[in-house]
């Protein structure tokens, strides 16, 4: 397994390519848009100059690790001679079912297709395929080229084969894989979006505020982030969107999302990537601020 085509140049997709790039893969990036792929390649090129400021790799890894990338609009022609195509995509059901028919379609026939995907049922994505068993889940955490785990998703048919060439090819990339099957939010939304929308809740109900919520868990149960500032990072309406994935698949209120969240997500206010959301965002600042909404 050599050659690695990832669709999507965004946050995910371009953390995606870096990783495999820097580990002796030849990857070719996807997107229908140049700028896209314009934007990722400098994302990857200031995050590789970073790790050489860092002593973590030479100024000739960086240029090696680059020259194994290369950019194409042109889905059709990006994975005719894939060994594996990793699917980042936005997380919208339909555009993912859309992208892995034309994988499917364009791909060698003993292409492996796998899924960035957060949520969306791996089972469901293969059934548009007529390779079934050579469907799967890489579900990389932000920011990738950091993050070491990957949840590998075992949908109803993957292969025992197809599972085992992806547990080892994480671990190529220095991941650590975890195999999990196929049930709505997988094991790590599962488990994290219920805890991030009951913050919300705790801050909809006025139990605490922003920074009263987010420190609790920081230094009582010790996680590096808090939970809306965590939210923030990975985009509200993500959130709401696989907390929407929860309800429907296992039909339990329990899950269905804070009317906080929803209204948050109708506002525009998705955390970071639009500016702000509990908190507010300013370019180049590392300082949190809470959200004018939110100040007491």
């Amino acid at each position: 397994m050599k050659n690695i085509t990832v669709i999507g140049a965004g946050t995910m997709g371009n953390g995606i390519a870096h990783i495999f790039a820097m580990n002796d893969f030849n990857v070719t990036l996807v997107d229908i848009s140049e700028q896209a792929l314009e934007k990722a390649i400098a994302t990857i090129d200031k995050n590789l100059w970073r790790m050489v400021a860092k002593e973590k790799i030479s100024e000739e890894d960086k240029t090696e690790t680059i020259g194994k990338i290369t950019t194409s609009t042109n889905l059709q022609e990006a994975v005719k001679n894939a060994d594996l195509v990793v699917e980042a995509a936005t997380e919208h059901e339909e555009t993912k079912l859309n992208i892995f028919k034309q994988m499917d379609e364009f791909a060698p026939g003993d292409c492996i297709l796998a899924s960035n995907t957060s949520s969306i049922s791996i089972t469901k994505i293969a059934s548009v395929t007529d390779r079934p068993s050579q469907v799967i889940g890489m579900h990389f955490m932000n920011p990738v080229p950091v993050m070491k785990l990957v949840e590998v998703i075992r949908g109803y048919a993957t292969s025992d084969e197809v599972t085992s060439k992806i547990m080892e090819v994480s671990k190529q990339l220095g991941k650590v894989p975890v195999e999990v099957n196929d049930y709505p939010g997988f094991v790590a939304n599962r488990i994290l979006m219920p805890m991030i929308n009951e913050a919300i809740y705790s801050l909809y109900e006025n139990v605490a505020g922003v920074e009263e919520i987010d420190t609790v868990m920081k230094l009582g149960m010790a996680h590096p982030m808090g939970p809306l500032q965590l939210a923030d990072f990975i985009g509200l309406d993500v959130c709401l969107a696989i907390l929407d994935v929860l309800v429907d698949g296992f039909g339990n209120p329990k899950y269905a999302a804070c009317p906080l969240l929803k209204k948050m997500v109708t506002a525009g206010k998705l955390g970071r990537k639009s500016g702000e959301g509990f908190y507010k965002y300013q370019e180049g600042s590392k300082n949190l601020t809470v959200a004018p909404t939110f100040v007491k």
